[in-house]
């Protein structure tokens, strides 16, 4: 059932000479909504009216010049200030040992070592590194020779897809270095950033103990 269109009709006070002229209520919303319009239409073209340079010109991020030491060679390159050392050493240096899993500092394996510590390489400003000393995977052997990690992780088969074992090294030798390897359950809790989705993790504890004298 239809309303009464006298029922939106908005009352003339009492007494008032002029009640004739008083606005219905659904009079009153429609000019709100019709001014409403033209204000918000004024403040979106004054928004695109904006200096297309000048716009370019914000949305534009700032780039640095950045020189370490990586595997013993210094190298230099001119990045984003957002690139993560990690996209450095893949996509600039070409070296793509150190693996982009979670991308987030979850699973490790970015893991490389930087002034001799464990960084997780995709959470580490490339910019912030100016005259460090980077090492990853493919400086860790001298030359033929495998490092004595690399190869206690052979002698243990403690790898299966191998996805992970880069940062799995380097965070073994980290973990050595620190001296945190004085029992397996001590290595396992300083290693416990690098997750091996293959579960060789057994394998991988030998591996760190062999290598730091304890078998």
């Amino acid at each position: 059932m239809s309303a009464d269109p006298s029922e939106f009709e908005i009352p003339p006070p009492t007494g008032s000479s002029e009640s004739s002229s008083a606005p219905s209520r659904r009079a009153f919303i429609a000019t709100s909504t019709a001014v409403g319009g033209v204000v918000a239409g004024g403040v979106v073209g004054m928004t695109s009216l904006a200096d297309p340079e000048e716009a370019s010109a914000v949305g534009a991020s700032a780039s640095s010049r950045v020189s370490l030491t990586v595997n013993g060679t210094r190298r230099t390159a001119t990045v984003d200030n957002r690139t993560s050392l990690l996209d450095l050493l893949r996509e600039h240096l070409d070296l793509t040992g150190s693996k982009k899993g979670c991308n987030a500092g979850a699973c490790g394996a970015c893991t490389v070592l930087v002034d001799g510590r464990r960084v997780n390489s995709c959470l580490t400003l490339a910019v912030r590194l100016e005259g460090a000393e980077v090492t990853t995977i493919e400086g860790l052997a001298d030359g033929d020779e495998l490092h004595p990690l690399q190869k206690a992780f052979i002698d243990e088969d403690a790898f299966q897809c191998g996805y992970c074992t880069p940062g799995q090294i380097l965070s073994g030798v980290g973990c050595i270095q620190e001296g945190h390897t004085n029992s397996p359950e001590e290595i396992r809790e300083w290693m416990s950033g690098n997750i091996c989705r293959c579960g060789c993790y057994v394998k991988i504890v030998r591996a760190v103990e062999q290598t730091a004298g304890r078998k």
